[in-house]
């Protein structure tokens, strides 16, 4: 019994601890990063849970209305446009692709959750300290314009937005087959 009582009360520091924990908020700046080295790299606020943040893989830059976008974020949710769709390359290196498979991508599904299976698990949580982290991933996007990109989420915090602002770099690419 004093065993159990003991890992109890460990687990519930360690809960209390984690939940105390704030993240070390990259130096990213909201906008485009001008140390994008050829490539796009844009810092975005999707900190708000009642509206998607329009992104323009082509264009670099967000975009409101009814402009057309290819992604769009929303708190932790990542999703392609209509017409688009996304597959997960898993762990690779954004630098060395210059190429991306020509199928096997994943449309969003707009009944009910918006949810994209190709990209919709960018993320790991911890349940220490409650933080989202990229996993690193990379991941194709193939454009509602038959355009293709490859897209990392660097960082989900950024200084003066907290949480949900997204840190992404992409570049084209050529479809292979």
């Amino acid at each position: 019994m004093l065993v159990l009582a003991g890992a109890f009360l460990l687990l519930v520091a360690s809960l209390l601890i984690g939940s105390l924990t704030t993240p070390e908020l990259p130096p990213y700046q909201l906008g485009p990063s001008p140390a994008g080295g050829g490539n796009g790299t844009y810092t975005l606020d999707a900190s708000r849970g009642d509206r998607w943040q329009g992104f323009s893989l082509v264009e670099n830059r967000v975009v409101d209305g009814d402009r057309p976008w290819d992604i769009a974020f929303r708190r932790n949710h990542v999703i392609t446009a209509p017409g688009a769709a996304a597959r997960d390359l898993g762990p690779v290196s954004f630098d060395s692709l210059t190429e991306v498979p020509a199928e096997g991508y994943a449309a969003t599904a707009f009944a009910g959750d918006t949810v994209n299976p190709g990209i919709g698990k960018w993320y790991s949580y911890s349940m220490l300290s409650h933080l989202l982290t990229s996993k690193h991933h990379v991941y194709a996007v193939r454009t509602a314009g038959g355009d293709f990109f490859v897209l990392e989420v660097l960082a989900y915090y950024c200084q003066g937005v907290g949480a949900a602002c997204y840190t992404v770099r992409h570049k084209k690419a050529r479809p292979r087959g």
